[in-house]
């Protein structure tokens, strides 16, 4: 329990709080609500002019090595910048790319530059993970066959009809690989789109029997890189989370202190009132464990120490934004209801958010054997 009580490092950094600020403005000047709304029923789900810029901006390699074109700014950077497009309710394809490319640095041992390059450039990535909805069974029935082809499907695969490529989680002899397989070598009817809740968002089932992957990665670091890989989806995931919370609470101020029923503003009813407090109290206590997750990956603390941050910032940001989405749907009252109201985009995302990466009891079900289990066992 010492090294657990011993991470308390929260920090934020010149780099962060500069890219904080600057995210912030481009979604509050270039991504506003209604610019977001009008691609909700799109094919894509986003505006290409938003992706173009925000990979003028350097944010697709942020994370990635300067000899591939990224900043090399660390994991962490990535962080204000989700948290800014969270806020936002803006759906774009960064998350899945950036991903995809954390994947592939973990893993790839420099064997994969040219895809990392691609990235930082602009292509959009994705990791194929899931092979079914059950999180406790192996996500490896994709497999590579004795002639070098794969078989099998992939289900869910974040912004998959945008991808230019995939990192598919597979099994070669018996051991986790990853199979790089690029949009060409599959075929139109082998992406089956998704109807997700969260209308910003866009998904795929593909079937990837029959085709070659162009590369594979085996080894140790696959399998270390794959976990990595769930971790930091989590923490990202937390991240945009405790961004929409704390746009749903900020709209919900703004409707309380405008909003008149029987000649009084709403939010001087406690009703209202205690509510509201408790939705900025979830999202500091949120932030917090975000933030304190990604000083721990940037400063490679204690691999154990960073699986209990991150499950910990999944955790509380997955209850908040489901509060937090709930609530604005009742204060609004009847009009919460209708799709003209933006709550129904923070309580679909809060929907999304509990699914995608694991909910609350999964990682607090993982917190009990990471914290409970050594004081039991030295007890």
């Amino acid at each position: 329990m010492a090294s657990v009580l011993g991470t308390t490092a929260l920090s934020l950094s010149d780099e962060q709080a500069m890219l904080m600020e600057v995210a912030r403005s481009f979604v509050r000047d270039q991504v506003p609500i209604e610019r977001v709304r009008e691609h909700l029923e799109s094919a894509s789900g986003f505006d290409p002019a938003v992706w173009a810029e925000m990979v003028a901006m350097g944010w697709s390699g942020v994370a990635l090595p300067e000899a591939v074109g990224g900043a090399e700014m660390g994991f962490g950077a990535v962080v204000p910048i989700i948290e800014a497009l969270g806020f936002g309710v803006v759906g774009t394809p960064l998350m899945s790319t950036i991903l995809a490319g954390q994947l592939l640095v973990d893993a790839g041992a420099g064997a994969v530059d040219d895809r990392l390059t691609a990235i930082a450039s602009g292509s959009v990535a994705t990791v194929a993970f899931l092979d079914g909805g059950d999180w406790g069974a192996p996500q490896r029935s994709v497999v590579v066959q004795a002639n070098g082809s794969l078989s099998g499907c992939k289900h869910f695969v974040g912004d998959a009809l945008e991808a230019a490529f995939f990192v598919v989680v597979c099994e070669y002899e018996g051991e986790p690989a990853l199979a790089l397989v690029d949009r060409s070598a599959l075929a139109a009817e082998a992406l089956t789109p998704n109807a997700l809740i969260d209308l910003t968002k866009r998904s795929a089932s593909i079937d990837f029997s029959g085709v070659k992957p162009e590369q594979l990665l085996t080894g140790a670091t696959v399998a270390e890189g794959i976990e990595r890989y769930r971790l930091y989806g989590a923490l990202l995931c937390a991240t945009e989370a405790v961004g929409t919370s704390h746009r749903c609470l900020t709209a919900l101020v703004d409707y309380m202190t405008t909003r008149k029923q029987f000649g009084k503003l709403i939010g001087s009813y406690q009703a209202l009132k205690h509510p509201t407090v408790d939705i900025y109290c979830g999202v500091e206590d949120a932030r917090s464990f975000v933030y304190h997750a990604a000083t721990l990956i940037d400063r490679a603390a204690d691999p154990s120490d960073i699986e209990i941050a991150c499950r910990m910032a999944k955790a509380s940001a997955t209850e908040l934004i489901g509060y937090a989405g709930d609530r604005s749907v009742q204060f609004h009252g009847g009009f919460g209801f209708t799709w003209d109201c933006d709550s129904t985009l923070f309580i679909r995302r809060a929907q999304w958010t509990r699914q995608v990466f694991g909910d609350a009891g999964h990682h607090r079900k993982h917190l009990a054997r990471l914290l409970l289990d050594p004081v039991i066992n030295s007890g």
